[in-house]
């Protein structure tokens, strides 16, 4: 089976994003030469998990003799990821609702697009043509053009 070539028509977004950058461009070029502009950078910090949580976990007594245990601590990382997605849907949604996009080619890697595809809302999965599975939040505009060409 042949694989489905991408195509990014002009004036189409396309949103490349990671847990922690999303870049939201316009094509301004057509299918064929893809010019993409950028519309709007998101993005927040992003420390490593042992900078956000607190210095050690938590200990539990057993309800009967003296032992304990650790209590396993959340993944501060991972929650401050799936909250700045559920930004950038929040985002796509009121560029949706206001007219200002009709397709959205979204970029990111495959954990960041199942957080992603989980928070958009039915208005931007309406107008979601292409998913890409591939971190490309840390290249430059003109890498980006080149993956989504050679796509």
């Amino acid at each position: 089976m042949a694989e489905e070539m991408i195509k990014v028509p002009r004036k189409s977004w396309v949103v490349v994003c990671d847990g922690a950058k999303a870049l939201l461009f316009e094509n301004d070029g057509d299918a064929e030469l893809i010019n993409l502009k950028l519309v709007e950078n998101l993005d927040q910090p992003d420390p490593a998990n042992r900078d956000i949580g607190t210095d050690r976990p938590g200990r539990v007594y057993q309800s009967h003799g003296s032992a304990r245990s650790s209590v396993e601590e959340p993944d501060w990382h991972a929650e401050a990821e799936a909250k700045f997605l559920a930004l950038v849907a929040d985002h796509l949604d009121k560029a949706v609702t206001a007219h200002q996009v009709k397709q959205v080619i979204l970029v990111a890697p495959p954990r960041a697009l199942g957080i992603l595809r989980q928070r958009l809302s039915d208005g931007v999965r309406a107008v979601v043509k292409h998913e890409i599975a591939k971190d490309l939040a840390g290249l430059s505009t003109g890498e980006i053009e080149r993956h989504l060409a050679s796509a």
